[in-house]
């Protein structure tokens, strides 16, 4: 679990080691428990499990973690928790009803074939329909959720609390100390998106901003060298989007692997680094055969998805050897057509949380849906609001590409002992910035000199 806690925080490790971690050996079904009041869990217990989250209430193991001395006794392992989570294992036992039947493969490939003649209203009242439920879905939490970075806290603490340390260095999430880290991309997803790409590239630098733009290689609109040429001749980033977006990428092994090979194939002739499935379909387990350096395809919370599920953290992590930038804020699509509410005040309510948690703030629009003069307007309301809240909270903001080569040599910094204090070792460690977790009686916070705030961790 050490290795867990270094992976995350890249935390100082001798003053922890004098804890002595176990877990118990739990063995039988997969199921759901909690840990905390917040933490709904996915893995084996040996304190029991509930075959949904529903039931999870009645396995809550917060009480009773610690053993006698600097020692932490757990009947789970965490670690095996968080990897579930981040892999969305726990969809395995809640898959059900039009969920399932839209997830098959006839009725995928039906849906993608007749799409195309299906005029707009119609396509649109079909998706509410199949989305009718969203809000009863209990977890992951809307319109964020923080389990995984929960859990590390929780851990963290109660290590903290075992070895009698009250403050232990750490490598700040971000680059020269940034509060968070904002990015903002565009999956093209139609010829007039397209098309409207380099007026949508005119809003974005009015504001101060430039975006990363994900296009769909194969069968929906050609991709000229020109237009590849156009992006990042004006400063913006270029990356692939899916292989012809119709739904099927994931559905077979065999066909998936001749897809990957053909999608890699675009990264190599495009110089492209990144990538998005279209519909934000995934299954990471697959994840090896890729060559991209980064994937942006999992959401936080996936209630508007047509994959239900979510990561349910809002840093990023890696899965093998890609980077996964997880979607933590909701899709301009969902916000327009299927919730219908046409303001900023969810995302700025998702903005808030995810800020107070120091995580990765990302958004996805399109430019096909933001050629209507309606949604464009709100969507000059969310740039103007972004333009101060940046220099407000001092977020950093990126190109997907930047987070990724930020992120990849944080992993490799190590806090290591210098005269009487902490240093930071490592590639780039010039721009990191050492942190401290502090205990502050039962709870967690955060300091980081020169930051007068205190970045105090929701209580468990």
């Amino acid at each position: 679990m050490l290795e867990t806690l270094l992976d995350y925080y890249r935390i100082a490790e001798e003053p922890l080691r004098s804890v002595c971690f176990a877990t118990q050996t739990a063995i039988g079904d997969l199921g759901f428990f909690q840990f905390g009041r917040q933490n709904i869990c996915y893995g084996r217990c040996s304190s029991g499990v509930a075959s949904d989250c529903a039931g999870s209430a009645k396995f809550n193991v917060q009480d009773g973690v610690h053993g006698p001395g600097p020692a932490i006794q757990l009947p789970f392992d965490p670690a095996e928790v968080i990897e579930n989570l981040r892999y969305e294992r726990y969809r395995q036992q809640g898959t059900e009803g039009l969920e399932q039947l839209a997830l098959s493969e006839p009725a995928r490939k039906s849906y993608y074939f007749f799409r195309r003649f299906l005029p707009f209203p119609i396509r649109r009242q079909l998706q509410r329909i199949y989305f009718q439920n969203w809000k009863a879905i209990s977890f992951p939490a809307w319109p964020v959720d923080f389990t995984v970075d929960n859990l590390h806290d929780e851990i963290l603490r109660l290590w903290l609390e075992a070895s009698g340390t009250k403050r232990l260095p750490f490598i700040w999430f971000w680059p020269e100390g940034a509060a968070s880290c904002l990015i903002v991309t565009h999956d093209v997803e139609t010829r007039a998106g397209r098309d409207f790409t380099f007026k949508l590239m005119d809003l974005d630098d009015s504001y101060g901003f430039k975006a990363s733009y994900q296009v769909i290689p194969e069968k929906r609109y050609e991709v000229q060298d020109e237009y590849v040429h156009g992006i990042r001749s004006r400063g913006c980033e270029f990356n692939i989007h899916d292989l012809n977006h119709d739904g099927r990428l994931y559905l077979e092994r065999t066909e998936f692997a001749r897809r990957a090979a053909s999608i890699n194939g675009y990264l190599r002739r495009f110089g492209a680094n990144g990538f998005r499935a279209g519909a934000m379909y995934r299954k990471q387990e697959w994840y090896e055969l890729f060559e991209f350096s980064y994937d942006m395809s999992v959401p936080n919370v996936a209630h508007l998805e047509p994959l239900r599920g979510g990561c349910c953290t809002v840093m990023p992590y890696f899965i093998g050897k890609i980077l996964e930038l997880p979607l933590t804020t909701a899709q301009d699509y969902s916000l327009f057509h299927i919730l219908e509410d046409y303001s900023i005040d969810l995302w700025k309510q998702q903005l808030s949380l995810i800020r107070r948690r120091n995580g990765l703030i990302s958004f996805l629009t399109h430019p096909d849906y933001l050629i209507e003069r309606r949604s464009r307007k709100v969507y000059e309301s969310l740039l103007d609001y972004l333009r101060e809240f940046v220099v407000r909270e001092r977020i950093w903001s990126a190109f997907p590409a930047d987070v990724d080569r930020w992120w990849r040599a944080r992993s490799k910094m190590r806090v290591v002992p210098s005269g009487d204090g902490w240093t930071i070792a490592g590639p780039e460690n010039h721009r990191a910035r050492l942190a401290y977790a502090v205990l502050d009686g039962d709870h967690l916070s955060f300091e980081l000199p020169g930051d007068p705030r205190k970045h105090a961790q929701p209580k468990q």
